[in-house]
């Protein structure tokens, strides 16, 4: 239905030009706004980005700590298992001469 523009004026209406003026103002307000929005959503996400190359530059120097703490608990499990087998052995040796010890005391007695 065709509008007049003569009765939009006396009546209070907006002319379509005046509508289409008006609908084009609130769609560039709306991209001003979406612009805003999306910046914002980019310096989010560059530093998002930051904070996962510094905790993956943390866990991977964490992890390098790790192996190297490992490293030296293997070595010493090693050396407690040599110094396990070196006890045991210097216990036998030690009751062996215990032993003859015993037997040289009851021989002299």
């Amino acid at each position: 239905m065709p509008i007049d523009e003569d009765t939009c004026g006396w009546l209070g209406l907006p002319s379509p030009l005046e509508m289409y003026r008006q609908h084009c103002g609130l769609l560039e307000n709306e991209i001003q706004e979406l612009n805003l929005q999306l910046r914002k959503a980019r310096a989010d996400i560059f530093g998002l980005i930051a904070m996962l190359t510094e905790a993956q530059a943390k866990k991977d120097e964490f992890a390098g700590y790790l192996r190297q703490r490992g490293a030296e608990a293997a070595a010493m499990r090693k050396q407690i298992a040599d110094l396990e087998i070196s006890a045991s052995s210097n216990r036998k040796e030690a009751d062996e001469l215990r032993q003859r010890l015993g037997l040289v005391r009851a021989r002299s007695s």
